[in-house]
């Protein structure tokens, strides 16, 4: 519960808040998870940023540099006495996740074609094919 109302405290701050040349409006990160530790002294924050690796990386550079003002301001926002230390991490899952999809789909369309060529390959009058086997 705590980790959702951090993840949308964050992401209010990333829009409205963030002023980094790192951050152009094409390349905003999205917060896809936040876990809190148990003790709830850190909150790893998981993003995702479409663009190329470099920028994904000036982003993720331009997070962690304003971890500390986010932290700030989220302590006032949850009338915390101390939230936790914000880190953030590029989420590798999602990446994970389109792959698999990609492959998947792949597969699809690959079985797809088999059953076309399946379909074009099959006698289309079927009752030549049960006189055949009514003479053996």
């Amino acid at each position: 519960m705590l980790g959702s109302t951090i993840q949308r405290e964050l992401a209010g701050m990333i829009l409205r808040d963030l002023n980094d040349p790192r951050l152009p409006a094409s390349a905003l990160p999205s917060i896809t998870r936040v876990k809190v530790s148990t003790d709830l002294s850190v909150a790893d924050v998981y993003v995702t940023v479409m663009g190329t690796p470099g920028q994904q990386n000036a982003a993720l550079m331009a997070l962690k540099h304003s971890a500390g003002m986010m932290r700030a301001k989220l302590t006032k926002a949850l009338t915390l006495r101390v939230a936790p230390y914000i880190k953030f991490h590029l989420d590798e899952q999602l990446k994970k996740e389109l792959a698999l999809m990609d492959v998947l789909q792949k597969v699809h369309e690959e079985n797809e074609e088999l059953d076309r060529r399946r379909a074009a390959h099959t006698p289309e009058d079927p009752t030549t094919d049960d006189a055949d086997h009514s003479e053996r």
